[in-house]
């Protein structure tokens, strides 16, 4: 325990770690990006290095955002969970999942993502791929990328977000 508080405080992960311990089921493999605290309470998730891996083994990304203390997040990580055997060779042919481990507290105007030298505030980064809908963050969230980070194709988000097989299957077929 000590050691993990430890390798936690050197990656600057303190008081926010334990908090985002929720997230994508491990049966799909997922990338897991924690929040980098920022000064003024911003937190930042990286996605450069689980580009650079997709470049690599030519995948989309699928990137999930949802929050610790979501239940609409628990309801569909159960999903997938209840579906891995259905679901997880669908995503592990064409897609690296990439799981932004979060939580409630942090607001629209606390998150940000960065790509490379870019880092933008959720408003922002959802006008960059072309997302006009409602700039409010809603939990969760759900982005599919091709290897040079273009948005694949606009996702629903929040409660009642891919409750079952058949619509998770059109998802990742990029069926619209």
């Amino acid at each position: 325990m000590r050691r993990r508080f430890a390798l936690l405080l050197a990656l600057g992960f303190t008081a926010i770690a334990p908090a985002f311990a929720a997230g994508f089921p491990a049966a799909y493999a997922p990338t897991v990006v924690m929040p980098t605290a920022l000064p003024e309470q911003r937190f930042e998730f990286d996605l450069s290095a689980p580009l650079a891996r997709a470049q690599r083994e030519h995948k989309r990304l699928y990137v999930y955002l949802g929050a610790s203390d979501c239940p609409f997040c628990r309801k569909y990580e159960a999903f997938l969970t209840a579906n891995a055997g259905e679901l997880v060779p669908q995503f592990a042919k064409d897609y690296l999942v990439v799981d932004l481990r979060s939580s409630l507290s942090v607001t629209t105007q606390r998150l940000y993502i960065r790509i490379g030298a870019s880092s933008l505030p959720y408003p922002d980064f959802q006008r960059s791929i072309g997302d006009e809908r409602a700039r409010q963050l809603v939990y969760p969230s759900v982005w599919l990328f091709d290897e040079k980070a273009k948005p694949l194709m606009q996702m629903p988000a929040g409660t009642g977000t891919f409750e079952t097989v058949p619509e998770q299957l059109e998802v990742l077929h990029l069926e619209q």
